[in-house]
């Protein structure tokens, strides 16, 4: 098997690849059939010295290979017929914005597999989650410090890796203390907690951090079920939740109330509650004056993110009376923080630890031990040009 890895073509630049240098020599020993190759990028932020040094080729034509690997998607008139992708497609849950770039995928008799969908025991096996977590709590304590004319830490960006980023922690400066408010389990909000630790800002429990006050800045953590509860009861069943979320409703104001910084690292079904509304937000006791909102579900459960962020221009202001977009200093306004492609401020780290998910786990089964079908199950299309089975329901996205 040839492996071809992939230029990043989207705009704004991603620097981010799938496997770095190190990995594809250790993918070659641990698979003497197996030949990796490399398309030439000025911006990928493993440069092309570091993988020569390794002895894997440059090669701009990628037409000889079996299989190409990306990150993000590919754009269309870079895509060859008849081979098997790679890379983050953005289409199972029929964004209309890739519509165009799965019909083609169809068209030319490809067979895409596509990295969010490669599962174990229901499990996600790889993905860039936990540094998304990372670099938007790091966004969301720099804001809050800007915002409050604090030190100035460093753009995660700016920094050569994730050492370095948090390095720039010791600038933090929490006069009085303030807390801090996380939503969400996964690997984003883990991602998040490593820095508050790092930062040694201390976890206190939900009930105490709504009950009591702390000499030093404090975090607290809320599962689903300590800001959602049934309309009918104020009760709360995970299993009914995830089958029916629009019985529930929204109890986070509760935790407003008490909050200075709310970091948003949860999933969001568009049936679940809104967590705080317009309303909530112009409320006296609204207490938030920043919001990392590293989910950054558009015109969703959070009523400040009116559009995404980047990563050149991370913050802006949300007036909560007058309910647009203003200047991220004015007084009136929540500091918002929603850049959509956090992984990229890091891409070096990012890129290493997603490797090391593809050499354990997809990798292996790539080259044919795949007994849990990680492979299958992750594509959509095949090299006929047709949808896979379970992925029929995208006939009609596709054809309109």
């Amino acid at each position: 098997m040839k492996i071809g890895i992939l230029r990043e073509g989207k705009i704004p630049p991603d620097k981010r690849v799938a496997l770095i240098p190190e990995q594809c020599e250790k993918a070659i020993e641990s698979f003497p059939n197996l030949e990796i190759v490399v398309q030439p990028s000025e911006i990928r932020a493993y440069k092309q010295n570091e993988y020569t040094k390794y002895g894997i080729k440059f090669q701009e034509d990628l037409s000889d290979c079996d299989v190409l690997i990306g990150v993000k998607e590919v754009n269309i008139e870079e895509l060859i017929p008849n081979k098997k992708y790679i890379f983050f497609s953005h289409t199972y849950k029929l964004q209309p914005y890739n519509k165009d770039l799965l019909r083609a995928i169809l068209d030319k008799k490809i067979q895409l597999i596509d990295y969010e969908l490669m599962t174990k025991n229901g499990e996600r096996v790889i993905a860039f989650g936990r540094y998304a977590g990372i670099v938007g709590i790091y966004n969301g304590l720099k804001g809050y410090n800007k915002k409050l004319n604090k030190n100035k830490l460093t753009p995660a960006h700016e920094c050569h890796n994730m050492s370095e980023m948090l390095d720039e922690l010791i600038k933090l400066r929490f006069d009085p203390p303030i807390k801090i408010l996380i939503t969400g389990h996964g690997r984003v909000a883990h991602g998040a907690i490593e820095v508050l630790k790092k930062a040694k800002i201390k976890e206190v429990s939900n009930e105490d951090f709504i009950n009591k006050n702390f000499e030093t800045t404090v975090f607290t953590i809320l599962a689903v079920d300590a800001y959602c509860s049934r309309i009918s009861d104020d009760q709360f069943d995970l299993d009914e939740f995830y089958t029916n979320p629009e019985g529930y409703k929204s109890d986070f104001m509760k935790y407003a109330k008490h909050t200075d910084l709310y970091v948003a690292c949860h999933y969001w079904d568009p049936r679940s509650p809104i967590i705080f509304t317009k309303e909530d937000a112009r409320s006296p006791e609204f207490r938030i004056k920043m919001i990392a909102d590293i989910s950054c579900d558009i015109n969703g459960p959070i009523a400040s993110t009116l559009r995404s962020s980047t990563i050149q221009d991370p913050y802006y202001g949300y007036d909560p009376v007058l309910e647009k977009e203003v200047d991220f200093y004015d007084d009136n306004s929540i500091g918002v923080m929603a850049v959509d492609n956090l992984p990229c401020e890091l891409p070096r780290d990012a890129s290493r630890s997603f490797g090391k998910s593809f050499l354990e786990h997809i990798l292996p089964a790539l080259m044919g031990n795949d007994p849990e079908k990680i492979i299958d199950r992750a594509s959509e299309t095949d090299l006929q040009g047709n949808l896979m089975p379970d992925f029929e329901y995208l006939k009609d996205y596709v054809s309109t």
